[in-house]
């Protein structure tokens, strides 16, 4: 099982070592913390990890970040959580903020360049967007997911548990047992030259392109990965640690 670890201190920075469908153990060391603020449906908290970016062009952060209260309907939602629990805690208090061990799984992964501005330092060069265990992406919906620099101040960790096709890339083009030629996009996103159902290869693989023409040693990897199973093994698989549907995932 591959960790990484974000934070000032190294990790993640660089290349994001994660692609959409991973499904990741997120966590976060429970570090102290000071109560700027609360309310009914909100408690504002002294950010451990994060600095103001005094050099940010039109963006003030007064270095506290909101997290919901079990009033608010975006509690279930959330993933940072304080002890004492949120709904327990007053102005002045401390408290520790950090997260539990999560099952996660990733929409797509974000890159900027330069670093994106957003009142606080470090700039986030790029962005994991995830969804909790138990939530399946919605193509309907504008707004889905969450958000986490992989190399920010937070000492987020994350372990890869499973990876969908873990031995194709994305663009790779191959045909399946039954003659049909496909590109493959992501582990629930095939596309079929012949213009057919674009549902799902039929196994055995065979590679028949990955950024030229394929070494003989990774046409005989992909030929071994799926000389048993199935499509429908992979996406089994996916929902039992997700709790949630595989469908195509955000472009």
């Amino acid at each position: 099982m591959d960790e990484t670890t974000g934070g000032a201190d190294g990790g993640a920075c660089g290349e994001v070592p994660y692609r959409t469908g991973d499904v990741l153990r997120m966590e976060c060391p429970f570090t102290s913390a000071t109560v700027a603020a609360v309310g009914r449906y909100h408690v504002a908290v002294r950010w451990p990890w994060w600095e103001v970016d005094t050099e940010a062009r039109g963006i003030e952060w007064n270095g506290d970040v909101a997290l919901p209260t079990p009033a608010d309907h975006g509690w279930t939602d959330s993933y940072f959580r304080t002890v004492p629990p949120e709904d327990q805690l007053r102005a002045g208090d401390r408290c520790l903020v950090g997260i539990a061990p999560t099952v996660v799984h990733v929409l797509a992964v974000d890159h900027f360049d330069p670093p994106l501005e957003t009142g606080w330092l470090p700039r986030p060069a790029a962005y994991i967007e995830f969804l909790l265990q138990g939530q399946s992406f919605d193509p309907e919906l504008e707004e889905q997911g969450h958000t986490v620099d992989p190399a920010g101040g937070e000492p987020v960790r994350f372990a890869l548990l499973f990876r969908p096709y873990a031995f194709l890339e994305t663009g790779d083009d191959l045909v399946d047992h039954d003659g049909r030629a496909w590109r493959f996009d992501g582990p629930w996103d095939w596309h079929p030259y012949d213009g057919g159902p674009a549902d799902a290869p039929a196994w055995p693989l065979h590679l028949l392109h990955r950024d030229g023409d394929p070494a003989p040693d990774e046409i005989a990897a992909v030929a071994a990965a799926t000389a048993t199973g199935s499509h429908a093994d992979v996406a089994a698989r996916w929902a039992e640690l997700t709790h949630a549907s595989p469908l195509p995932t955000r472009n």
